[in-house]
Formats: C-alpha cells, sequence, structure tokens
C-alpha cells in the first residue's frame, strides 16, 4: 500500500473541503437571534468554534443576540438526540459539530448521522496539532517516534475525543505513516480538548493530538510546544511549526467544523443562515476571530455541505478499514 493511501486523512478530503469556498454574499443579511448548542465541554473545537462564531456575527451586527449551551455526553450524541427531540422549540438552534459526527455514526457510538439533522453548511478547517508540555524532553517529531519504538506505551497520546474517534484517528495515522502499528498506540481520551490540555500538563500523557486552534493560545503563552501539524504547507498564524510533511510524515488532514439544525426546520431558515454565514466571512470582526484560531476558511452551504458529508463517510468508512478501527 502506498505512502499516500497509507495517510490518507488527505487531499480528497481537504482538497474537497477547500475547493468550493464562495465569497459571494447577501449585503443585509441579519438575524434576530441564534442559540448555539455544543455537543462538548468548555474549551474544546466545538466550543471555541461556536463562541467564536457568535462573537464575529454580534459583533459585526449581522446577529444582535448569541447563546451558547454546552451538552456533554455520549461522543456527542446527548446533544445530537436532544436537539432532534426539541425540535419543535428549536426554531433559532445551530449545533456545532465536526468530523467526529461521521465517524462516531460509522462506529455506532450514537444511532444517529448527519441524516438525522438539517445540514447547514461548513464553515471552518482545523488541522491536526500534536503538542507536549513547554518543558518535555521532546523537542522534535523524531524524538516522539524513537520513543514509540522503544514502547508504545511511553508515549501516551492524550485526546480531546473518544478512542477511536478524531483526535485517536489523526494520531493513529500520523503513526501508520512511519510504517509502525497503529493498534498499539496508547490513547487516553478525555471529555473535550480543554480536559485534555490539563490531561498533558499534569503528566498523565506525554503528547496532546488536538486542532491547531486549541493549540495556539496555549502555545503563544508558553506553556505548550506544538511538534508538528497535519497541514500540506507551513500556515501563516503559525509560521515557525514544522508540518508533518516537512518531517518525512505524509499524513496531511483538516477536520472541518460546521453547523446543523433541527430535523424539519424550514428551507427558507436555511436559507436565511447561509446567507448569514456567508457575508460573516467579509467581516473584520470574523478575520479577527479566524486569526486568533489558526483556522482556515471554508464555506459549504447547505446542498454542497450535505454532499460533502456523503462523500466523507464513505472515505472515512474505507480508511478506519484500513487502520483497525472498523472491522
Amino acid at each position: 500500500m502506498s505512502i499516500k493511501r497509507r495517510t490518507l486523512l488527505a487531499a480528497a478530503i481537504t482538497g474537497c473541503l477547500l475547493s468550493s469556498f464562495s465569497f459571494s454574499v447577501a449585503a443585509e443579511a441579519k438575524l434576530d437571534k441564534i442559540h448555539f448548542l455544543i455537543p462538548g465541554g468548555a474549551g474544546g473545537g466545538w466550543d471555541g468554534t461556536a463562541r467564536g462564531t457568535g462573537e464575529a456575527l454580534t459583533k459585526s451586527g449581522l446577529v444582535n443576540e448569541a447563546s451558547f449551551q454546552n451538552m456533554s455526553g455520549g461522543g456527542g450524541g446527548k446533544a445530537i438526540a436532544h436537539l432532534i427531540e426539541t425540535a419543535k422549540n428549536s426554531p433559532n438552534t445551530l449545533m456545532v459539530n465536526s468530523t467526529p459526527i461521521v465517524v462516531r455514526s460509522i462506529t455506532k457510538v450514537f444511532p444517529q448521522s448527519f441524516r438525522d439533522l438539517t445540514p447547514v453548511a461548513g464553515t471552518i478547517a482545523d488541522y491536526g496539532a500534536f503538542v507536549v508540555k513547554n518543558d518535555s524532553p521532546l523537542t522534535d517529531w523524531s524524538q516522539a517516534v524513537a520513543l514509540f519504538k522503544e514502547n508504545p506505551r511511553k508515549l501516551k497520546f492524550a485526546g480531546g475525543s473518544a478512542r477511536g474517534s478524531l483526535d485517536h484517528l489523526v494520531a493513529a495515522a500520523v503513526i501508520k505513516a512511519e510504517g509502525l502499528d497503529p493498534r498499539t498506540l496508547k490513547y487516553i481520551p478525555y471529555d473535550a480538548g480543554g480536559k485534555a490540555m490539563a490531561g498533558l500538563l499534569s503528566g498523565e500523557a506525554k503528547i496532546l493530538s488536538t486542532g491547531l486552534g486549541e493549540a495556539l493560545a496555549l502555545a503563544k503563552g508558553g506553556q505548550v510546544r506544538i511538534l508538528g501539524i497535519t497541514a500540506p504547507e507551513r500556515v501563516s498564524d503559525a509560521p515557525d511549526v514544522k508540518t508533518m510533511t516537512e518531517m518525512g510524515n505524509a499524513t496531511v488532514f483538516a477536520n472541518w467544523r460546521g453547523f446543523f439544525a433541527a430535523p424539519g426546520v424550514s428551507k427558507e431558515q436555511v436559507a436565511k443562515w447561509n446567507e448569514t454565514l456567508e457575508a460573516m466571512y467579509k467581516t473584520p470582526e470574523w478575520e479577527t476571530v479566524r486569526s486568533r484560531n489558526g483556522w482556515v476558511n471554508v464555506y459549504k452551504n447547505a446542498d454542497e455541505f450535505y454532499t460533502f458529508l456523503e462523500q466523507q463517510e464513505e472515505q472515512l468508512g474505507s480508511l478506519m478499514k484500513e487502520l483497525g478501527f472498523l472491522k
């Protein structure tokens, strides 16, 4: 199997995401309020995406009021079930989610899939990052690989999601790209990125698999160092951070994030959300949020988003079988 195929959390996914971004906007898009439902705890990627989007929308005047609700549990399944059960009472609710909604549906972590909701828009992409404590003796990815070769249990990975989900999957992919067995990887799951970062800082894990956006703030504050990211080339918001490809590891991956509404929401309401989210990209308030988090601008309207989700379901299902997560 080729290296490209072995590490394909890659171009087919990232390219498909990045190819269809559009700046066609309506000049007067505006909504009274949006309630953001967040399927995980504070400090994680979903939390940051919802709150950052709400910040940009309200500060730019595109939305008058934004509210937020964290609802952890079931790998995101609790929030999904809640949105379905309260559909008639949730006309202004957008639930943030990302690639894990596909992964966890495939692996039956929860019984629902994106088809049980109303996909509204894909909005950003976030590259994977591998992070160590600032005082860690690991200063280069090659040292981490050497430690894993010595004994996989000496390189415990932390992640803000369950075993077999995205943080685990990306870590497994980079280990496989080194010609090592990803099934020997020791992965410690936490509920959301904030707790996973705490696990790293406390010494429970040697390395954290997370999104670049979650790693940047602490890295800039001097608490952690980023060993590498799964971008195809260095990113402007973290110019000193090496890519995995620079270090001889062919893994490239971008985790999309986007929004879903309750089932049965009208096409007119979805169109209003699309109009408003599209308009957000042209605002300086959004650029402030985007650059702060190291996100990649990606936009897919409701129809494009649904098609992409179907494609990713097929691609990730195949990949997870190769990595041993599915039979």
